[in-house]
């Protein structure tokens, strides 16, 4: 059982507390994590779409997962969504890369005009995609969302050392898993295997996410 201790808050609220870091003419991100099913990425793409293209973008951690046929070779291939699944370094690296972002000068703007192009990942297939996120320098918020952003291991401390803000989702325990489950079942296995998964691999991962959650600027579940 890993049910958190959260404020509740509507989505409204939540949107207002993100504009408050869309500041122009500077650079914040906030990153949204929590276990495997907390809502990350669907809470993350309303809040893109709430503020706009103009104040935000986002970059999903997610588009950092090693390709398949690196997790076979390394023997990690039955545990994929692991922290050591991932490219913590690269994550890390990124995301200076994105909080130092300016604006070129006229005499140093190429063909990039400073933009930063960011991976992301597809569950379609199951693999990431390089360099299809485009950061723009003028967008003040950057909002990233993924389970291992208060990791306290390996490159992970050095990404949460750019981020601004880290929030942690906390739905009900019983809503998460069903959430987990429904996905897995939409990405094309069966009930059995998706309940297997949500409820094995997933699980471990989430309860390794939960410990971190006392580190977050906030637990959050939306109401």
């Amino acid at each position: 059982m890993i049910d958190l201790t959260a404020e509740d808050l509507s989505f409204d609220e939540l949107v207002d507390r993100a504009r408050g870091l869309a500041t122009p003419g500077r650079r914040h991100i906030l990153g949204l994590t929590g276990a495997p099913g907390a809502g990350k990425s669907t809470v993350a793409g309303q809040l893109i779409d709430a503020l706009g293209p103009a104040l935000a973008e986002l970059v999903p951690m997610d588009g950092f997962h090693l390709a398949d046929e690196v997790l076979r070779a390394l023997g990690r291939r039955d545990r994929k969504g692991a922290h050591d699944t991932f490219d913590a370094g690269g994550y890390a690296g990124l995301m200076s890369r994105i909080r130092d972002q300016r604006r070129p000068n006229a005499d140093d703007v190429g063909d990039d005009d400073g933009i930063v192009y960011a991976p992301r990942f597809l569950r379609e297939i199951e693999e990431p995609i390089g360099s299809s996120i485009p950061i723009h320098p003028e967008t003040p918020l950057i909002i990233t969302e993924g389970n291992y952003l208060l990791l306290e291991s390996g490159a992970w401390p050095r990404a949460r050392a750019a981020i601004d803000q880290v929030w942690f989702l906390a739905p009900r325990e019983s809503v998460r898993q069903d959430r987990l489950i429904r996905r897995h079942e939409a990405y094309g296995k069966t009930r059995a295997e998706a309940e297997l998964w949500a409820l094995g691999s997933d699980q471990r991962n989430a309860e390794a996410i939960a410990a971190t959650a006392s580190r977050a600027d906030a637990i959050l579940r939306l109401i």
